[in-house]
């Protein structure tokens, strides 16, 4: 018996590192997608198989004792078999960059929660995410599971720390052109930085997270009126408070340039130092905007928001 899932990347619009400290972030699912097959075996022992390496286990290990990029998976079907007489093999295959800021260790989760355990009958949206968000701690001890939602239920939504997440049920008329730096960079080392930058700023922090959470609100409300060039506006406005707590580089900000004179708007996705930007487009401008990218010699791709999220077949 086979069961097969797939859930879409994500980026963040605005909000990354604010968030930490208390500011609404948005995010949207993007177009890019990892699928996981899982199937039922007699051996009881878990395989995984994907582009970034393999693992063949027996089952019942301690999560602890494994050194894998894949052990979220491990984890997840050793908790699905548990109290079953059998094993698992695992196939995964992914559209989204790895390392890049796009959410891909969030779809993996997402995907393998929802592969592994329909296996063993039916089980909810609200369920797989509760799975995915354990199985992506084992990696990101600290995730706020923005990223698993996002991934798990698709479209674009707005996160803070108090409130959890909620839905933004409009769907604006725009696409992204998303450029890889294809520079290595830590999230923890990036959130370090910044927690330095305050300690060391205060004052200047909490007016650019006041400055961060007022320019969300009015993203909310343009969000609503499909207003681009204003959205784009933002998006270049996000990207100087980023810029001030220091999470650009020499190459980013190059990349950024790029986008900003091509498109509506574009900044840092994720934690910086490396990693992905976005630049905003509609028809109109989608074409000129990758070639610009294109003929810089860096790797980009379009992507429209995902408005399904996860999928089970």
């Amino acid at each position: 018996m086979k069961s097969k899932a797939s859930a879409p990347g994500k980026v963040i619009l605005f909000g990354e590192h604010f968030v930490v400290y208390g500011v609404k972030a948005i995010l949207c699912s993007i177009d890019k997608r990892v699928t996981v097959t899982a199937e039922k075996t007699n051996e009881r022992k878990i395989s995984i198989n994907s582009k970034i390496g393999k693992l063949d286990l027996e089952a019942d290990k301690s999560i602890f004792e494994i050194n894998s990029p894949l052990k979220p998976f491990y984890y997840l079907a050793n908790k699905a078999i548990k109290n079953e007489n059998s094993g698992i093999h695992i196939e995964i295959d992914s559209e989204i960059p790895l390392g890049a800021g796009l959410g891909s260790s969030s779809a993996c989760c997402v995907a393998g929660a929802a592969a592994i355990f329909k296996l063993f009958g039916e089980i909810s949206k609200e369920k797989i995410l509760e799975y995915a968000i354990e199985a992506e701690r084992t990696i990101f001890e600290n995730t706020s599971g923005a990223d698993c939602t996002v991934c798990t239920y698709g479209g674009i939504m707005e996160y803070d720390k108090n409130n959890g997440f909620k839905k933004i049920e409009d769907e604006p008329n725009f696409q992204l052109v998303i450029a890889n730096s294809n520079i290595e960079h830590s999230t923890q080392s990036m959130v370090s930085n910044v927690k330095e930058f305050e300690n060391k700023n205060k004052e200047k922090f909490s007016e650019l997270s006041e400055l961060e959470s007022k320019l969300v609100e009015d993203v909310l409300k343009l969000v609503k009126e499909n207003k681009i060039d204003e959205i784009g506006e933002k998006i270049n406005q996000n990207q100087k408070y980023l810029e001030i707590i220091g999470i650009s580089n020499n190459e980013l900000t190059k990349m950024i340039k790029i986008g900003q004179e091509s498109s509506f708007g574009a900044k840092i996705t994720g934690s910086g130092g490396g990693g992905c930007i976005f630049t905003l487009t509609n028809e109109s401008n989608l074409q000129q905007v990758l070639k610009k990218f294109k003929d810089s010699n860096y790797e980009c791709f379009s992507s429209k928001i995902d408005f399904k999220g996860l999928n089970t077949f």
